[in-house]
């Protein structure tokens, strides 16, 4: 237990280091004692599906508010980016090329965010708000406003499919993560993000292209909802206009859960999927435990106001150390 120089324990550091973890683990025996099938190894599978599309969002979403940023539209570019690779299996495309398409597609409106964002020094909740609205429209024109239903989608396995009995986008997920992990945390890009998200002025005269640095995580916020949205399309077998609506709010909570703070500078992958898992173990919960859909919409957004709550309180906390330390320097 770690103790502070006046010998008062650091409960807000053990908060953070345990304190998702340890909530994660109390919901868990909660919905094992509430809802009996919660435990059962076809509902971990059914979890394990459930949370991989979210949990991919909100590791890209990640890079993206490290650098204190927002996108607002990865929800819309899940229905895109499925619309448009269903479209293109539908022709006959390989499926793999189907799937690389719709990757591509989200590649692209990420970059189209983070160009506006860094380049033109448009905010980022304003660009995000319109490429969300557009993309939307888009997937309402592409599909003609109803979903197109096709039952022999040569990349269904990629959102129905098992290997070794685990369900593949568990599988996609988990390789995701360990990418993700690998270029935030042990490469020189993964050091400027932090950078650039704890202080952009110092690290453009540190010499970090700031601008480029912002660009890349939006395009890799763009790479993961294309992936997210080949995934929802191959698991419904379908292009829905309307899916993924309402996904960013979920990402962004899931990033908030794990630690990720608002205001930049801070977060990490791990702390991202322990966030995800937390969404998704609260939402199948809720399913087996008969609440109604309104009521669960209700209770998840209280978890996102309690999640931005804690990051307000940790900020707050952060703020009175740093007014506190400069006081100190001060008197001396």
């Amino acid at each position: 237990m770690k103790v502070n120089n006046n010998s008062k324990v650091d409960f807000a550091g053990i908060w953070e280091k345990v304190g998702m973890p340890f909530v994660l683990l109390v919901m868990i025996v909660f919905m094992l004692i509430k809802a009996p099938n919660f435990g059962t190894l076809s509902n971990l599978f059914n979890v394990a599906r459930s949370i991989s599309i979210n949990a991919i969002l909100a590791a890209g979403m990640t890079f993206v508010i490290i650098t204190a940023g927002i996108d607002l539209s990865v929800g819309s570019i899940v229905a895109v980016s499925g619309c448009v690779s269903v479209l293109a299996a539908g022709s006959g495309m390989n499926p793999v090329a189907a799937v690389l398409i719709g990757v591509i597609v989200g590649a692209v409106a990420g970059f189209v965010n983070g160009f506006l964002i860094a380049y033109c020094d448009l905010t980022a909740f304003i660009v995000t708000l319109g490429t969300m609205t557009f993309l939307r429209g888009l997937a309402y024109t592409i599909t003609g406003g109803l979903p197109i239903v096709n039952n022999g989608l040569s990349f269904r396995a990629i959102g129905n499919g098992y290997i070794f009995h685990i369900p593949i986008p568990f599988i996609i997920m988990v390789i995701v993560y360990i990418l993700m992990w690998i270029l935030l945390d042990k490469t020189r890009f993964g050091s400027h993000v932090y950078a650039v998200g704890g202080n952009p002025e110092a690290a453009r005269l540190a010499g970090i292209n700031v601008k480029g640095v912002l660009l890349a995580v939006y395009v890799i916020s763009g790479i993961c909802a294309g992936l997210a949205g080949c995934i929802f399309a191959a698991r419904v077998v379908s292009a829905q206009p309307t899916a993924g609506t309402g996904y960013e709010m979920d990402a962004i909570a899931a990033t908030i859960l794990g630690g990720t703070a608002m205001a930049g500078g801070k977060g990490k992958i791990p702390g991202t999927l322990v966030g995800a898992i937390i969404f998704g173990v609260l939402t199948t919960g809720l399913v087996l435990m008969d609440v109604p859909f309104f009521t669960q919409q209700l209770i998840k957004g209280v978890v996102i106001i309690i999640a931005v709550l804690i990051d307000g309180l940790k900020q707050h906390s952060f703020s009175l150390n740093l007014f506190k330390k400069k006081s100190e320097l001060a008197s001396e």
